[in-house]
């Protein structure tokens, strides 16, 4: 046990995929800083301003509409089917439908038609319908194959298998 709590490098505490968090909260720190100097470098006197409110209103969209949306689609799911094997897999699709439903929502809610029809080419509400039907349905397919493969993986064990609604 304490050889799997060790990890891939041999010693308890760094692991590869730690090294991995640290790497990336790094990388994602030092694009931090380029987007701020950026903005504090190369933008007209009154955009930080705009920027602000514009970042500002995507945290009150994001933690007033798109959380409270998933949680309650989950709290639906986890009603109707329960827990066991594959619920995190549904979890994720519903995690990835809301932020693409979050992406496309500029273009789904614009109003009426676009006078240069070469600004906005594609038929936006199909693909986010298209996009959005995929991820839910291949989550809930490798969580129905989950559900399937453990089920199987402990009947070949000898025990009862213990049926996930």
């Amino acid at each position: 046990m304490a050889d799997r709590k060790a990890g891939r490098t041999g010693r308890a505490g760094w692991t590869a995929a730690r090294a991995l968090r640290w790497l990336l909260g790094a990388a994602g720190l030092v694009l931090m800083g380029a987007g701020l100097r950026l903005l504090a470098v190369a933008t007209r006197p009154g955009d930080p301003q705009e920027v602000a409110v514009w970042l500002g209103s995507l945290v009150l969209i994001h933690d007033l509409l798109l959380v409270p949306l998933v949680l309650g689609a989950g709290m639906v799911l986890h009603g109707l089917l329960g827990t066991g094997p594959g619920w995190a897999v549904l979890r994720a699709g519903l995690v990835v439908a809301g932020s693409v439903t979050l992406v496309a929502a500029p273009a789904l809610l614009r109003p009426g038609t676009v006078r240069n029809p070469t600004a906005l080419p594609l038929d936006y509400p199909r693909n986010w319908l298209l996009v959005t039907g995929t991820v839910l349905a291949v989550s809930v397919a490798v969580s129905v194959a989950v559900r399937a493969w453990r089920r199987l993986r402990t009947a070949r064990r000898g025990r009862p298998a213990v049926p996930h609604l």
